[in-house]
């Protein structure tokens, strides 16, 4: 089966079910919207060579979210997830890792300021499609950390 949703980025998506991610306490600020995907970044000449990635609301189709797999920035970024939120997620500790996304901030009239959220990342567990943001409890990840450096 496929979902149906139009969005004001994208305009009309058909999502298959398989394509489907369920929050299953939605996103912080955002508690009541559960249902998401994951729609590749284009760049402007219309390839798909982008790291970046949109995670799309399939219950309000205005609200998207740029992120990104951390690990293409931050090649040693390894966050603990807790057991707790990996029992949400229907993972055990033993399990294949989860994917990660890390949702990004571009400062209006300033794309190269581009800031990742490490503190919060978005743990995704493919084969149950089940998704978290999951808060950290650390001190070693910030809500900013810039993708591209100071000039």
């Amino acid at each position: 089966m496929t979902m149906n949703i139009e969005t004001t980025r994208f305009g009309a998506l058909d999502i298959e079910d398989h394509k489907v991610l369920t929050f299953p306490d939605g996103l912080p600020g955002f508690e009541g919207l559960r249902l998401f995907t994951l729609v590749p970044h284009h760049t402007a000449e219309g390839g798909k060579g982008s790291p970046f990635v949109w995670l799309q609301s399939l219950e309000d189709g205005g609200l998207a979210f740029l992120a990104m797999e951390p690990q293409q920035a931050f090649p040693d970024y390894a966050p603990r997830i807790t057991p707790a939120d990996l029992a949400i997620l229907s993972l055990t500790e033993e399990d294949a890792r989860p994917r990660l996304y890390t949702l990004l901030t571009v400062p209006v009239g300033n794309p190269c300021g581009i800031t990742a959220n490490l503190m919060a990342p978005v743990v995704v567990n493919p084969g149950a499609r089940l998704a978290k943001q999951v808060v950290l409890n650390t001190d070693q990840y910030g809500l900013r950390h810039r993708l591209l450096p100071t000039e």
